[in-house]
């Protein structure tokens, strides 16, 4: 080793042992590039300055610290911004002093004005962009009207609706009549239903009730039967019974318990030339069916049931409650409706009918209402050919499910005010309908009419009534699935409809389409019939 590497070693050898200094003792030298006056300065950074500290003002405020243990470098000598940093906190004597008793100021022979902070700058103004203040502006008078009259006009429509509710509310029609029970049947017995002088009658007939209907009504237990406290009206096919060929050709059927004498209005006997004559066309219309492939006739090609309360129950002004579940199937008809027991004022629709509720069983896709609509109507008129059902009908829809997916309740509410129609609610309403003119008036009918020979004037029958004619009689509770028809229920160029209302044979080619339709029937029978939990009926007492 050299000399000099020597003559190190044993200078560090030489230096004496430190060991735990006193608080009295000195603090060496560590920075060899600082003063020796300030053994505490520190060293020059040989990094670039990021920050350029100005020199201190000669009349800025300093405070000192007698040497002692706790000395420490001043930190106002660390003010960059031309003024010592802290200067709120020590620029005052009195300050400091009260601070700590080792504390000294050194006085200041100027006063130096306090440095403003200068305002940070905004990307969103240009340099010199005067700052809105409007809130020391004054308020202009249409911007105080604007924002006030929004919220006048809301109040005031609040309390317009308010108000708008309450006489809605007050004025609802309601039927204050006390009610008597005449009939309840919840199905828990078959033999009381359709036995001897049962709560419902099963109809039995061919001829399409007056609908061009499709099917057949029987008082088969295939088409209506009681199961598990449930009422089942079921559509099926006649060629399950009879085979498809007999259908379409070469077979008379004569329909079983044929019911055309008792359902029929005098036994079935009509006046003609001034006689009493038995209708017998009427008779084997209903009661029989010749399938001919040449004439292009066919048997019936569905079989259901039709059944009525005619011999048990009947009501003049009242209620009626049928808790029940639609079928589902293209082309099914179920209704739950009412017609007059005597038919005061002449056959169908001069004495009325009450539709509580029809529907479709075409589904949710069906463009002219399919199962998710269900529909509430009266039926009336001064002739056959002159019906006001158009002047007092309305329907309910659910536009997610059908409602033959679930029990609901339909309602019929009577009085000789108005008649009122709804679904599990009255606010769910089909029909709300006020007696508040007579029928002839509203049904605005015209002055003639043509009875099949000659035009002649049209007569009101109904002239001797009231404004709830011919709504003020008794009438009596149908359930019913019909398959198709031609009176326009299932409207022409809807849902790819199988058949012509103004056809030759509508019902051979509603049967020709079979592989269309029969598809949509469900195969389980719950899903396929018609459902009635129980019926209600009520009359005033």
């Amino acid at each position: 080793m050299s000399d000099s590497n020597s003559s190190s070693i044993k200078e560090k050898d030489s230096r004496p042992v430190q060991g735990h200094s006193s608080a009295t003792e000195t603090r060496p030298n560590t920075a060899a590039s600082a003063s020796l006056s300030d053994p505490f300065a520190s060293p020059v950074s040989s990094r670039a300055p990021s920050i350029h500290h100005h020199a201190p003002s000669p009349t800025s405020s300093k405070a000192s610290f007698p040497d002692s243990a706790f000395n420490r470098r001043s930190i106002l000598n660390q003010s960059g911004f031309g003024a010592p940093a802290f200067s709120s906190a020590l620029s005052s004597a009195s300050r400091l002093s009260a601070a700590s008793p080792h504390v000294s100021t050194v006085p200041s022979t100027t006063t130096v004005p306090k440095s403003k902070i200068p305002r940070m700058k905004s990307h969103m103004l240009a340099e010199d962009t005067p700052v809105l203040k409007p809130w020391v502006e004054k308020k202009n008078s249409r911007a105080i009207f604007s924002y006030w009259i929004v919220y006048i006009i809301i109040l005031c429509g609040i309390a317009g609706g308010a108000v708008q509710c309450y006489f809605t509310y007050i004025r609802v029609p309601l039927d204050r009549q006390p009610l008597c029970m005449v009939f309840e049947e919840n199905f828990d017995n078959e033999a009381t239903v359709f036995g001897e002088n049962g709560t419902f009658f099963r109809e039995v007939n061919m001829d399409g009730n007056g609908n061009g209907e499709f099917e057949m009504t029987t008082s088969s237990v295939n088409n209506s039967f009681v199961k598990d406290g449930m009422l089942y009206i079921v559509p099926t096919l006649t060629s399950d019974n009879i085979g498809t060929d007999a259908v379409f050709d070469g077979t008379v059927y004569n329909i079983t318990g044929c019911t055309f004498n008792q359902t029929r209005p005098d036994n079935g006997f009509i006046m003609q030339d001034g006689q009493r004559v038995f209708d017998s066309a009427s008779y084997y219309r209903s009661c029989s069916a010749v399938s001919n492939a040449t004439a292009g006739t066919v048997i019936n090609p569905v079989q259901s049931a039709r059944i009525t309360t005619k011999n048990s129950a009947s009501i003049r002004f009242g209620r009626v409650e049928i808790r029940a579940k639609m079928p589902n199937g293209d082309w099914m008809w179920p209704a739950m409706w009412m017609l007059p027991k005597d038919e005061v004022y002449g056959p169908w629709p001069l004495s009325g009918e009450i539709d509580i509720v029809e529907s479709r069983g075409n589904g949710l896709r069906y463009t002219a209402h399919g199962s998710n609509y269900v529909q509430g109507s009266l039926n009336w008129g001064p002739a056959q050919d002159l019906n006001g059902v158009s002047k007092s009908y309305s329907w309910w829809t659910d536009k997610r499910k059908s409602f033959a997916s679930d029990f609901h309740t339909y309602a019929l509410e009577w009085t000789k005010d108005f008649v009122r129609i709804y679904v599990d609610t009255r606010l769910h309403t089909l029909l709300d309908l006020s007696f508040n003119q007579p029928f002839f008036q509203r049904g605005d009918f015209p002055d003639v009419t043509f009875n099949g020979s000659s035009l002649v004037a049209l007569q009101n029958p109904w002239i001797n009534g009231t404004n709830a004619t011919p709504f003020d009689q008794d009438f009596y509770l149908i359930l019913n699935v019909a398959v198709g028809a031609t009176n326009g229920w299932f409207p022409e160029s809807q849902g790819n409809k199988p058949w012509l209302d103004q056809a030759s044979h509508p019902p051979r080619d509603f049967a020709n389409a079979i592989a269309q339709w029969y598809p949509t029937w469900p195969s389980n029978v719950e899903d396929r019939a018609m459902i009635i939990d129980y019926v209600k009926m009520w009359k005033h007492c």
